[in-house]
């Protein structure tokens, strides 16, 4: 019998042998898994033209599983069909970099076996924004998807209230977010966002509206892009993501 197809995104490959490979992939289903592409590399394999990052699939997997002992450890599954879904254009560019920080990302903070079909359809819709004229909307895309991995993780602390009282937030005073003790207030000279921000934010997190949650992030961008950095620098336990440190470099030579 056929397996059942489920959508996923393709978020790394490696070697397994000369002709095949080990995928780690997100689906709706069941979150990350490792499945072997057995024969993927062979020059007239059907899947060497599916395979690829930031393209939405269909596919379907064995229940039997094996050791993974080139990788990670992990148990992988036997990739038994992959079909291209459609969607948009590969990313190009830097719209390509900034897809491969979501990638790690998701790599290094999702559990396998692990589903968040919320957290899948976010980074889905999240994709086609990134190849955006106006870096301003590209940057509003990457801090909402940001927002909701870490809402859909457990990370992130509830933004309408102070969390050491759980007083709800009010009035002008700017508050920050901190990784160890989650929204207080602000000291001068300390990125943060008025009460009214947060609630704006929360309440889009809330109705899991995506747009929504872009647009709010848009008119606070220069503050809730280091909070949100140094907050998963924090649980990712690492100052600078690969991804990361390759746009700093580029844009090093560009000078």
């Amino acid at each position: 019998m056929a397996p059942a197809l489920q959508p996923a995104y393709l978020l790394h490959r490696y070697d397994w042998s000369e002709s095949s490979l080990i995928l780690d992939l997100f689906t709706r289903e069941q979150g990350r898994v490792a499945v072997a592409a057995k024969g993927a590399k062979r020059p007239y394999s059907q899947l060497r033209a599916v395979l690829l990052p930031f393209q939405r699939l269909n596919v379907g997997y064995g229940a039997r599983r094996a050791r993974d002992t080139e990788g990670d450890g992990a148990e992988v599954q036997p990739l038994k069909v992959a079909e291209w879904a459609g969607g948009p254009a590969m990313l190009g560019g830097g719209a390509l970099l900034t897809g491969f920080y979501l990638n790690e990302l998701l790599m290094k903070l999702l559990a396998r076996q692990d589903p968040h079909p919320a957290l899948f359809d976010a980074y889905a819709h999240t994709l086609p924004a990134l190849a955006a004229a106006d870096d301003t909307r590209v940057e509003a895309a990457l801090r909402a998807f940001e927002l909701v991995l870490l809402r859909e993780i457990g990370l992130l602390p509830e933004l309408g209230v102070v969390t050491p009282t759980q007083q709800p937030l009010e009035g002008a005073a700017r508050h920050a977010l901190k990784a160890e003790s989650g929204l207080v207030p602000a000291v001068p000279g300390e990125a943060g966002l008025a009460p009214a921000d947060w609630h704006a934010l929360q309440a889009a997190l809330d109705g899991d509206d995506l747009g929504a949650l872009q647009r709010a992030c848009l008119p606070v961008l220069a503050d809730l892009k280091p909070m949100l950095r140094s907050l998963l620098h924090y649980h990712l336990a690492t100052p600078v993501l690969r991804t990361r440190q390759l746009m700093m470099d580029l844009q090093n030579l560009d000078r």
